[in-house]
């Protein structure tokens, strides 16, 4: 069952080779937007530092961090109800 959503919502993991929390956090975001029709984009910091230096700089340190429409949305943990609540919108 799908719920109301807005399609033109996109949601991203910013993750890593070998990281636990990450690998939880993309189950957790599968299951999630699985709800909204979503299918949950993965981009590797440490892979795209060849041609975007700055997503490692920027979020390497505290991986995994969800995007939400190319913003940050949260990080460590995937904040299930706030995220819900906005792909309603």
């Amino acid at each position: 069952m799908f719920a109301m959503t807005n399609p033109t919502h996109s949601v991203t993991l910013l993750t890593r080779s070998g990281c636990g929390l990450c690998t939880v956090a993309l189950d957790q975001l599968r299951v999630i937007c699985a709800d909204f029709g979503i299918e949950p984009a993965t981009v590797d910091v440490d892979v795209a530092a060849g041609t975007d230096p700055s997503l490692r700089a920027e979020f390497g340190d505290r991986l995994p961090v969800v995007l939400l429409d190319g913003r940050e949305h949260s990080y460590f943990d995937v904040d299930e109800g706030r995220l819900r609540a906005d792909l309603m919108r």
